[in-house]
């Protein structure tokens, strides 16, 4: 029986709880409010967490962190809303969790292109895949790389056998050769590369032109405004260093990882970077509301959302603004 996304985002949390045993931690020591903060193990996801680390960020504004590993944004929510989780990172398939009333967003990241359907070799198009069996994390951007995929297709999720599966399993099940395709991105890519050389890339959110997939950081509903506004400073000053030394935060981003540094730099050629006050100035000029609400447009579009709300209702722009002047 195929589960709904209803019930599947239920299950999260038990997943979410599991990954949090699991998860590695650091900062746990010395004075500060504590800071359960989740990330996906990417470029995208580690690297501030990494660079607020190493140059001491945390500290100088009083906060300690504890981060946690999670496979996707959707489970971070779901451990936001049960009071597991603090703060999260979640990629652009995530967004229409935030939209739809879940989860705030405090900063936006990156503007992320990472994403791709990929087919097993002999495949060479989208509509090749007609009535494949496709494996697709729900509710990420391997799901919403593959929405877009069919719609420029003119096909919908009706003409494939979608197979709902979690991240690190869309590796497993296509390497072994038990799903046809997948929605999903890279640097898991570069694995299933590894395990099946002539592996096509089908479709590409880089090939989509004027389109825009921003990647967040979301705390809570209902955030606490003293603390957020510590964690926000956190992030914009390591946003900075991070768009100053690219390499370095590679390199850190590689040892939060446990990761080889040349996979780390493969996956960050895929992200466009910008500074905090570039991401001050197009908060107030409308280009990040911009951003969200084509999201929002794209998830009513696929049915995950009902309407596309009013962007401020889910992006706290004047929290981002003025912690960037303090």
């Amino acid at each position: 029986m195929r589960m709904s996304r209803r019930d599947f985002i239920r299950t999260l949390s038990a997943t979410g709880a599991a990954l949090s045993v699991a998860a590695c931690s650091s900062s746990g020591k010395g004075g500060g409010s504590a800071v359960r903060f989740g990330y996906i193990a990417d470029y995208n996801g580690a690297s501030l967490l990494a660079i607020a680390e190493d140059r001491g960020l945390w500290k100088k504004h009083g906060l300690t962190v504890e981060p946690k590993v999670f496979v996707n944004g959707p489970v971070q929510i779901q451990a936001l809303r049960t009071g597991n989780l603090d703060y999260g990172y979640i990629g652009p398939g995530a967004l229409w969790l935030p939209a739809s009333g879940k989860a705030t967003i405090v900063a936006v990241n990156t503007l992320t292109y990472a994403d791709r359907v990929i087919a097993r070799p002999g495949i060479a198009s989208i509509r090749e895949l007609r009535g494949k069996k496709v494996g697709v994390p729900e509710g990420t951007s391997g799901e919403m790389a593959l929405n877009l995929a069919l719609q420029q297709a003119g096909m919908t999720m009706k003409d494939i056998s979608k197979v709902v599966m979690d991240a690190p399993t869309v590796v497993s099940a296509f390497a072994s050769g038990q799903i046809d395709g997948a929605g999903i991105w890279y640097p898991l890519i570069d694995t299933i590369k590894e395990k099946v050389p002539g592996m096509k890339e089908v479709a590409s959110t880089e090939d989509i032109p004027g389109s825009s997939f921003p990647t967040a950081f979301v705390s809570a509903a209902k955030g606490k405004p003293e603390r957020d506004q510590k964690v926000v400073k956190v992030l914009q000053e390591a946003n900075d260093w991070r768009a100053a030394h690219q390499k370095e935060s590679i390199a850190l981003a590689a040892k939060l990882l446990k990761a080889d540094e040349a996979k780390v730099a493969a996956d960050a050629e895929h992200v466009k970077t910008m500074t905090t006050a570039e991401l001050v100035a197009r908060t107030k000029d409308g280009t990040v509301d911009k951003w969200l609400d084509g999201m929002s447009r794209f998830f009513v579009r696929t049915g995950q959302l009902k309407k596309s709300p009013d962007p401020s209702s889910f992006y706290a722009g004047d929290l981002y603004t003025k912690a960037a002047a303090r």
